[in-house]
């Protein structure tokens, strides 16, 4: 895909114009991510108080007993929103589901132990460990590039 961008002092709004061939998933997927506007504010409830949270203190996202909860530097909090919709919000190059119960923050990653067999230990900056789960084990060598 080429990417090109024009400077045009009399444009007063940015304006994007996809060209292509033909009509693909990877133009309509495109397009609706450019055209969303998701907010990405996310709150956390603790000790009865509702926090906003920063993208960059979460460690990992996860859900257990039915809540999904969000470790930090500072604590966990308990979210009011779904995995699913927590996926969407955070930022895709730096969040990666690796399992169907769990996000976690790359840059918060200490280590992967790829010496186990048909799976990888996630060691995280606050001494948590976890694990991939076989399902996304593939997506996760992708990224790693190995």
């Amino acid at each position: 895909m080429q990417v090109e961008i024009k400077i045009d002092s009399s444009c007063t709004e940015p304006r994007l114009i996809i060209l292509t061939a033909s009509m693909t998933e990877e133009v309509l997927s495109l397009a609706k991510k450019l055209s969303e506007h998701v907010p990405q504010i996310l709150t956390g409830i603790r000790n009865d108080k509702v926090e906003v949270l920063e993208q960059s203190s979460l460690i990992r996202v996860y859900a257990n007993g039915g809540k999904v909860f969000a470790a930090t530097d500072q604590g966990e909090y308990v979210l009011r929103l779904r995995l699913y919709e927590l996926e969407e919000r955070l930022d895709g190059q730096k969040f990666v589901r690796i399992s169907n119960s769990e996000i976690i923050n790359l840059g918060k990653v200490k280590n992967f132990d790829l010496s186990f067999t048909g799976t990888i230990c996630v060691k995280l900056a606050d001494g948590a460990v976890t694990y991939v789960s076989r399902r996304y084990v593939s997506k996760i060598k992708k990224i790693l590039g190995v």
